[in-house]
């Protein structure tokens, strides 16, 4: 838009601006005119003069980079790179047009003119070459060089390619022995004093040439890892591409079935250069990147392990191709998966920086939790995962926890859910935003995701144990209050009222004991029936402190009566194991009481037909385990008073309660309480 307005205010700037347009759309039409008319003087050529090969990269780069970079140009007149590849295009259409008229020339028996069209031909070829194959990457993605030091490698590409057009112009012309066509085409600038050197000039041209594409693409790589993390989501596309042309036409000069991949990949070049200038915020370059340099690097690895260890096993055990075989086979799995999470680790590392590796952001959050409770490991945490998701906000909700809700910067309305499951138990989840201006979800998230949402949901299970601890303790505190008030007036209303009266009772009787010995004898009877409801009343005030099964039965027997006097409809199974005489009081009476409220859910909501009751004493803890059939929990289920309870009863005494079930699986009740040496103090 600003360039938009700057034409309307100089209108100078602007009829320059339409004469560049003008200038390279003109050379974006007359590349594919050319390019086609090559087309078809190949196809009029006579068999014996037709060459093996008449089309190679050069003959995508015709219809491709012209157009591309006519694009450019109308969007962005200054961009230098747009011109290169308009420049480089046309070259190529004049050099493939050229070639094909030599031949068109040779074949119609001007031998002297189809060896002057060699000229053309070979500058044409150069101009391109050098172009695209080497200025360009050197200059994407914003029309510098990464700095003054890359100057060399310019240099080295221009003079390899001035090696390699010399010894294509000025060489000799060829002996007719072994010339693969009817006629030789004359070299009319041949310099015989150059003879005796042009094939070592041919070698250290093209040795230039295939060092400097390398050092164009070097260049690209040196970018990205000193880039911001935008400039590397922009470098991604033309490093992609240039080094994925690389590899294949190095791979087409060994086996020639790979050159169409190589024309292919350079008639995508344009594109990926336009994406890195226009767009390249819309589209998941590293995520294309990522998964390619790691499958490529797996291919090449694992196929040298795989025909190294197939060579030496033939060698070793030969005449048995089978063994040598299977033991490559054997090796090359092994080395799969341990290089391809070293080869994810380098390409993460390339990519995002340290932020792309899952590892180093794990070792930033544990080093983050270790220094803060629990509701300070949470906000770090969110911060942690939004720095290395790169998004615009993370926020993490904890169920009944407390902080309920934390968030880093802002997540909005669409934000990703990702559930947070500790030990099977939901404990909140985590909202991420849309993401962030700094780069798009990338390949690399899911992997940040696996790895951090576990110490996520620790943090969640923390902050949820630490509110239910604090409400525990409130809990504890009110039920005590409560029942010293309840004690109280147990004592002073009822007990104390009736040890009053049965006083009163007994000076009476005294009085009458002489005078009325029936009136003493009803009274000494009023004051047992008294003495009776004194003892039911402390009978009851002992059975509210303590289980009364368990002094009676001991642990073992109280948990068999409770399972015995289950349900009519449920079958309840109780596993002993280890000595339970000797356990503290307090572990005593919470067995009790989480083997009770459980029995209490399994009859009321579980419909299940079998329980099952396990206790174990192990070395410094007590394990229980009570299992149903019934119908499990919802996939909704929030925990009640009971399942609270249960847990709270636990937590008291340093141990947990883990609650799980699967719907129509039915529900575990898994408890481990620590056994030490001294019971634990219960203050009242």
């Amino acid at each position: 838009m600003a360039e938009l307005a700057d034409t309307t205010d100089d209108p100078g700037r602007a009829r320059r601006m339409s004469g560049a347009a003008v200038v390279a759309a003109v050379m974006a039409v007359a590349s594919p005119v050319l390019g086609l008319a090559t087309i078809l003087v190949w196809l009029g050529l006579p068999a014996e003069w037709a060459p093996t090969k008449t089309v190679s990269p050069q003959s995508a780069v015709v219809f491709t980079f012209p157009a591309v970079g006519a694009f450019l140009i109308y969007h962005r007149p200054r961009l230098n790179m747009a011109w290169l590849m308009c420049a480089g295009g046309l070259a190529a259409g004049i050099s493939d047009v050229s070639s094909a008229l030599m031949f068109r020339a040779a074949a119609g028996g001007e031998l002297a003119l189809a060896g002057w069209l060699r000229v053309p031909t070979q500058l044409g070829w150069a101009v391109c070459g050098l172009a695209l194959t080497m200025v360009l990457p050197l200059y994407s993605p914003d029309g510098r060089l990464p700095s003054p030091r890359w100057r060399p490698a310019l240099w080295l590409g221009c003079l390899s390619i001035m090696a390699a057009t010399v010894h294509n112009l000025f060489r000799m012309t060829p002996p007719r022995e072994g010339y693969p066509y009817p006629e030789v085409i004359p070299s009319p600038l041949g310099i015989p004093a150059l003879a005796p050197y042009m094939e070592s000039v041919n070698v250290v041209g093209w040795a230039g040439i295939y060092t400097a594409m390398a050092l164009s693409a070097l260049s690209l790589l040196t970018r990205m890892r000193r880039a911001d993390p935008a400039t590397r989501r922009q470098i991604g596309w033309p490093l992609f591409a240039f080094a994925g042309y690389i590899v294949f036409l190095v791979l087409a000069a060994i086996w020639p079935v790979f050159m169409w991949p190589a024309i292919v990949w350079a008639a995508a070049i344009p594109f990926a250069v336009a994406f890195s200038v226009m767009r390249y915020r819309l589209y998941g370059i590293d995520t294309v990147v990522s998964r390619a340099l790691v499958a490529a690097g797996l291919v090449i690895v694992v196929s040298a392990v795989y025909f190294g260890a197939g060579a030496l096993s033939g060698l070793v055990v030969s005449g048995y191709d089978q063994v040598a075989g299977i033991t490559a086979a054997l090796f090359a799995g092994a080395f799969f998966q341990p290089l391809r999470r070293a080869l994810q680790r380098v390409v993460d590392l390339l990519l995002y920086g340290a932020v792309g590796d899952p590892g180093v952001l794990a070792g930033r959050l544990t080093q983050a939790v270790r220094r803060g409770d629990p509701a300070e490991a949470l906000t770090s945490v969110v911060s942690v995962l939004r720095d290395g998701l790169a998004v615009e906000g993370v926020a993490v909700e904890v169920a009944d926890g407390e902080p309920r809700y934390v968030e880093s910067g802002r997540v909005g309305p669409a934000a990703r859910e990702v559930p947070l499951v500790w030990h099977g138990t939901r404990v909140g989840r985590l909202l991420v935003g849309p993401p962030g201006p700094r780069r798009f979800p990338a390949a690399h998230n899911e992997r940040v995701l696996a790895t951090l949402t576990p110490y996520a949901a620790d943090v969640a299970h923390a902050v949820r144990m630490a509110a239910d601890l604090q409400r525990s303790r409130e809990r504890i505190l009110t039920a005590r209050e409560e029942e010293r008030r309840r004690l109280r007036r147990d004592l002073h209303d009822g007990l104390g009222q009736t040890l009053s009266a049965m006083a009163m009772t007994i000076n009476m009787a005294r009085l009458s004991l002489k005078s009325s010995p029936e009136a003493a004898d009803e009274l000494l009877r009023e004051l047992h029936t008294g003495m009776g409801a004194v003892t039911s009343d402390i009978r009851e005030l002992v059975y509210g402190l303590r289980p009364p099964a368990l002094d009676d039965l001991g642990l073992a027997g109280a948990i068999r009566d409770l399972a015995g006097r289950s349900s009519s409809g449920v079958e309840a199974e109780v596993e002993i194991g280890g000595d339970l005489s000797d356990l503290p009081a307090a572990v005593e009476v919470a067995v009790y009481r989480i083997v009770q409220e459980a029995l209490t859910n399994i009859r009321r909501h579980a419909g299940a037909s079998r329980a099952t009751i396990a206790v174990h004493r192990e070395e410094g803890v007590l394990r229980m385990l009570i299992g149903d059939d019934g119908r499990g929990l919802p996939e909704s289920h929030r925990a009640g008073v009971g399942l609270g309870s249960m847990r709270e009863r636990a937590a008291e005494l340093g141990g947990i309660c883990v609650v799980t079930g699967e719907p129509g699986a039915g529900t575990r009740v898994e408890v481990a309480l620590p056994l030490t040496s001294t019971p634990p103090v219960i203050i009242r």
